[in-house]
This record gives structure tokens, sequence and C-alpha cells, in this order.
């Protein structure tokens, strides 16, 4: 299964991201670091998000850590290309 990553650095809470998707649905997680190792070893993990059906999706980050985005089609068929970004602070 191919999985797409972005790693997003150190965030504090309340950080918004943004991820753009062209191509069709995705499962998109928003993990810190922790949830990410767990998410690459296949144990349970606990995320922000999930199957996204829409071209872009926000999320915000429930509290200040290293953050990373997946994306990835497990259950699903087809392909997707994908984009993702921190919202700049205004």
């Amino acid at each position: 299964m191919k999985i797409t990553h972005y790693d997003l650095g150190n965030l504090e809470k309340g950080r918004i991201v943004e991820v753009n998707l062209q191509g069709g649905y995705a499962n998109v997680h928003l993990l810190d670091n922790s949830n990410y190792e767990n998410y690459k070893n296949n144990r349970l993990f606990h995320h922000i998000g999930g199957l996204v059906k829409q071209p872009s999706i926000r999320l915000r980050t429930s509290h200040s850590a290293h953050w990373h985005i997946t994306i990835d089609l497990k259950g699903l068929q087809g392909s997707v290309e994908s984009t993702a970004r921190v919202i700049p602070l205004t």
C-alpha cells in the first residue's frame, strides 16, 4: 500500500493544516510523533481526520507537538495526488 507522508515539524496547539486531494477519496490522518510511529508499525494509533471525500480539508492540531500527515488508500481503489501545508498565522 502506498502511503504519502508529510513531516510538518513542531506546531503549536490550534494550528491549521490544509490537505488538497486530486483524483479520488483517501484516508487522511493528522498524527503527532508517537501516533505516527504507531501508524508506521501497524499498532493502534489516534489521529485527527479520516476518510476524505472532498477535494480539500482543514485539520486543527489538538496540542503542541511534532506533527505528520499521512495519506493512504487502505480499503479504497484508484489513486490520488495530494498536497499539504500549514496555514500561516495572520
